[in-house]
């Protein structure tokens, strides 16, 4: 067996980027004791998420940081031997992108830019436009940005690249029109879980899901994070609460079973789907 323990983070983070980085590292720190070979971050772990989704002020805007930005490698070496994946606001030029990077102590093992952004989003971002896998010491990662996994084609496309983990990372609050009295009660809530779930067990993959908590502006963000195995299954989770959802699986042999006998990705019918190459 070749089992991995795998964390996915709930945890707060603001425009400080000094605090940032250390609750980062104190994340990354809990996660080693507990003997984490992966953990993902939420969205916006480096400066904090949008504190207006509906009307972003372009003054009070997240820091954008250069892919090359000292700080994204600062987080790599505290990572070392983990594998670490973590979102910040990116800086191409004048242009800005929600983005998300996979480090370990060897560098940066992959990059990712939200491709789908809501309507807010569109106001203070431009889109990424690919979904790339990459290979890990713990095995081929494909990453999310939050609003990325409602769209069943975003996962898809990572798992037909060999995926085997996908790791999601959101800052993902309770709804902003119609706000239940608890959150178990929140749209946004049992979305967020279902999209999760649905999006492992379609690909027959393991989905690390990473969420802020706390409030930024007039959001409040779920937490939720959670561990889901390939059949849909959720392996642990942190409810709403700041902390690690930790779950250990044999990744290779879980998502071969789960394929042994239904393999979606073998079964997919291309030539029937609209819109299809």
């Amino acid at each position: 067996m070749n089992m991995v323990r795998i964390a996915a983070a709930a945890a707060h983070f603001g425009r400080d980027l000094d605090f940032d980085l250390a609750r980062i590292g104190k994340i990354i720190e809990d996660a080693r004791g507990q003997g984490a070979g992966l953990l993902v971050l939420p969205d916006a772990a480096l400066g904090g998420y949008l504190a207006d989704l509906r009307h972003p002020d372009p003054e009070a805007l997240p820091p954008a940081l250069k892919p090359d930005d000292p700080l994204i490698f600062q987080v790599a070496r505290r990572a070392a031997e983990m594998t670490v994946c973590f979102g910040y606001c990116e800086a191409d030029g004048n242009l800005r992108y929600n983005a998300a990077v996979c480090v370990n102590g060897d560098g940066v093992l992959g990059r990712h830019r939200k491709v789908h952004l809501p309507a807010g989003e569109v106001a203070a971002y431009m889109p990424g436009d690919t979904f790339d896998a990459f290979d890990t010491p713990v095995g081929r990662v494909g990453m999310l940005i939050d609003y990325d996994k409602t769209f069943p084609e975003a996962a898809r496309s990572l798992a037909l690249g060999g995926a085997h983990i996908l790791a999601c990372l959101s800052a993902w609050p309770t709804s902003i029109t119609n706000r239940a009295p608890r959150t178990r009660q929140d749209r946004q809530s049992r979305l967020f879980d279902l999209y999760d779930q649905a999006r492992a067990a379609e690909n027959q993959v393991v989905l690390a899901s990473a969420n802020q908590t706390g409030a930024m502006g007039g959001m409040r963000f779920l937490g939720q994070s959670k561990v889901v195995g390939p059949g849909g299954d959720i392996l642990a989770r942190t409810f709403g609460k700041a902390g690690l959802a930790v779950a250990d699986i044999d990744v290779a042999a879980e998502v071969e079973r789960a394929r042994r006998v239904l393999h979606h990705l073998d079964e997919l019918r291309f030539d029937a789907y609209r819109g299809s190459p």
